[in-house]
């Protein structure tokens, strides 16, 4: 049986300068996944950042992600690690989200570590997930058309180098951690401080002006929608552990907690 490459539709869209809705899961829960696949956003950020997550957990999760037909799964490796990029896309993740870029030379290595050689360095394997277990018999020269790389700038090293981190070859798309940003930048309490999102807004046009689109997180749907206002491309406007918590509270408020 042969079978074919489905298109990254995240990533078209990206390329076709759509603005993409998604939403944040740290819960490393692939029966939460599945219960937000049904609410009709563009990506879901599967965190292994900042949460418990290791890869046989993103393997149930993109399993259960890929029941949409609507919502592509982005992951967040904890590092700009080739070694765990390649188990990643093994097992059929195809949007990839890089924490911490400071440099033109660590965007290169993220980029070459989600192709094949010549043009990268990641490893053969034949019976992987990502290939259907060697049922599309093309993927080793076709699959890094559909991978979609991000990468993330959250430091004043990044923002130094913003335009050669963009303009990097097989970039495709930038985004912007705030969080981390405005700690760099002296504010680790609180983010939303006005030069902290004068910072934002900033390497949000320099990073247009060069013709790549530009992503951001937010909890707060009014911020969110600023940000879309301010020409963002792919925006997460929640949280699934804020959302749970602040649910949870309001609930124990009410009976007295």
């Amino acid at each position: 049986m042969t079978i074919e490459i489905g298109p990254n539709l995240f990533k078209r869209a990206l390329a076709e300068g759509k603005p993409q809705i998604g939403f944040w899961s740290n819960l490393s829960s692939a029966l939460v996944i599945d219960l937000l696949s049904d609410c009709g956003y563009d990506w879901l950020l599967l965190d292994s950042e900042h949460s418990p997550v290791e890869v046989p957990d993103t393997f149930n999760m993109l399993l259960a992600a890929d029941r949409s037909s609507v919502t592509t799964p982005v992951v967040r490796p904890s590092w700009n690690d080739p070694v765990m990029f390649k188990k990643l896309l093994d097992i059929g993740a195809r949007s990839i989200l890089v924490p911490m870029v400071q440099t033109a030379e660590e965007a290169a290595r993220a980029v070459a570590a989600t192709r094949y050689p010549l043009d990268g360095m990641r490893g053969v394997a034949g019976s992987i997930r990502a290939s259907r277990y060697g049922r599309i018999t093309d993927y080793h020269t076709k699959a890094a058309d559909d991978i979609c790389v991000l990468l993330q700038i959250e430091s004043q090293q990044g923002l130094d180098n913003l335009e050669a981190i963009a303009e990097t070859d097989g970039v495709d798309g930038v985004f912007i951690g705030p969080a981390d940003l405005g700690a760099a930048l002296g504010y680790v309490a609180n983010r939303n401080d006005p030069a902290v999102i004068d910072a934002i807004k900033q390497a949000n046009k320099r990073i247009r002006a060069i013709g790549k689109p530009t992503g951001i997180l937010t909890a707060d749907p009014v911020q969110g929608q600023m940000w879309l206002d301010e020409g963002f491309s792919f925006v997460a406007v929640g949280i699934d552990t804020v959302i749970l918590a602040k649910g949870a509270d309001a609930l124990a408020k009410q009976f007295g907690k």
